[in-house]
């Protein structure tokens, strides 16, 4: 029985393993799911910004490289104006560029021209022409750019009043690419004035949309393959471990039909012994059987549950077993047990108990074997309890072997009639007998009569 209950901890081991691994596959997805979105954000904002500061050197590079020949001369910024037509041409070549101004580093406009989205391309004339040689002041960027002796550049909107409306009022634009480059002096290599330059990110946008797509792209392939790959492997083992379970079901079924089998053949050998036990006296024949029915009998008058006369069938049928091992001349003795002959009888609920108690099966009836000689006053054997510490069903059985003792011819004494039993079984309530099972049985036998072997219609003791 110690193997099957091995095995079923195994399979149920086994279960367990193949619940965690279908949680852990679930895991892994999710795990690698925010892990690809976690890295995907992180390289797409880097791509991002690595665009942005390709076309941000670019564009500087383009526009200092077109316009600041013409316009620095030595630390001064020197607007040629008969020269503007071919210098806005010159810078506006580059079909992203929509606006270039050029500013002094005390926040004077000193140049700008602009391409209109609306007229296919062509230079147009600009309100912001006529703020040129006004001081506007340096916006941060613009600020920064000039401090710092670097190119700032940001994605930017052309809502609100501010400067960037005239993109979106006057050239069509909703959002330009912006950015701020240093104009270095001649001589001094320090920053004299700064561009502004606008561009259309329509390009710059598809680029990084393009690049960005094959990142996730290239991301959800890694991703789902190394998921795969486990789940390859996930699958490999829970296939194994599910092999491995059904075997162990299936041996637990062929090992729990063996132990029921050797179950069965085990009670039979105990019942065969209990028959041993009966043939050894023939005063007794009958007897096993006689006290089970009694006993039964009183547990349902107690309104017992079935596990409990259950116990009963089985403590009443086999409760003498343990007289196995007492000698036939004890046992068939017509005179009166020496103390030492008595001491050996006595051992038979203990040796009982210890029969039974080998199958699985009989386990919850060695208490009531064992102790239904113990009396309600404490003075029976083997453990000499009292009161409620003795098991009822030990108490009940114990009774049961009382009446049926004092109602058939022993060696010793002769039977007595059911009416000299009930009142011998009366008067020792509370002393041998527990008074529940005393009031249980005298209900049983005014009630009952023909159980205990008596036809009602003739008052007499029968053959049962």
């Amino acid at each position: 029985m110690d193997e099957a209950t091995g095995r079923l901890r195994r399979g149920r081991d086994l279960e367990r393993s193949l619940t965690l691994l279908r949680v852990f596959l679930l895991a892994s997805a999710l795990i690698c799911a925010g892990a690809g979105v976690a890295l995907g954000s992180i390289l797409s904002r880097s791509l991002k910004s690595e665009a942005l500061n390709a076309e941000k050197t670019s564009l500087a590079r383009y526009v200092g490289g077109v316009v600041q020949p013409a316009l620095v001369r030595g630390n001064r910024i020197d607007i040629p104006w008969n020269q503007d037509a071919q210098l806005a041409d010159g810078v506006l070549r580059q079909q992203d560029i929509v606006t270039v101004k050029v500013w002094r580093a005390d926040g004077v406009l000193a140049w700008t021209n602009s391409r209109s989205r609306s007229s296919r391309g062509r230079l147009v004339p600009n309100r912001n022409r006529d703020e040129i040689d006004k001081n506007l002041g340096l916006d941060d960027e613009l600020e920064e750019a000039i401090d710092t002796n670097q190119p700032v550049a940001a994605l930017v909107g052309t809502g609100g009043k501010g400067e960037d409306a005239f993109e979106r009022n006057d050239l069509g634009y909703r959002h330009l690419f912006e950015v701020y480059a240093p104009i270095v002096g001649e001589r001094s290599k320090r920053p004299i004035g700064a561009y502004e330059i606008y561009a259309n990110p329509h390009a710059l946008d598809r680029l990084i949309g393009s690049r960005r797509t094959t990142l996730w792209l290239a991301l959800a392939g890694v991703f789902v393959a190394l998921w795969g790959a486990l789940a390859l492997l996930v699958r490999g083992a829970s296939r194994t471990l599910s092999g491995q379970n059904e075997k162990l079901r299936a041996r637990t079924v062929e090992l729990g039909e063996s132990n029921r089998l050797l179950e069965k053949s085990a009670l039979e050998a105990v019942e065969s012994l209990n028959a041993t036990v009966d043939a050894k006296d023939p005063y007794t024949a009958g007897h096993s059987q006689r006290v089970r029915r009694i006993a039964v009998a009183i547990g349902e008058e107690l309104g017992l549950d079935a596990e409990s006369l259950d116990v009963l069938r089985f403590a009443g049928l086999f409760h003498d077993i343990g007289k196995i091992g007492v000698p036939d001349a004890i046992l068939t003795k017509p005179a009166r047990l020496t103390e030492l002959e008595f001491e050996i009888v006595k051992r038979h609920p203990e040796d009982g108990a210890r029969i039974v108690g080998r199958l699985q099966r009989m386990h919850a009836t060695v208490p009531a074997i064992l102790h239904h000689h113990e009396r309600w006053d404490g003075n029976g054997y083997p453990h000499r309890l009292a009161g409620n510490e003795i098991p009822l069903e030990a108490s009940i059985v114990g009774l049961a072997d009382a009446v049926d003792a004092m109602t058939t011819d022993r060696p010793y004494s002769s039977a007595r009639t059911l009416d000299e039993a009930t009142g011998e079984v009366i008067s020792n309530s509370g002393t041998q007998f527990a008074p529940a099972v005393v009031d249980a049985f005298v209900a049983l036998v005014e009630r009952m009569p023909e159980l205990f072997g008596i036809d009602p219609a003739a008052g007499e003791l029968v053959s049962v």
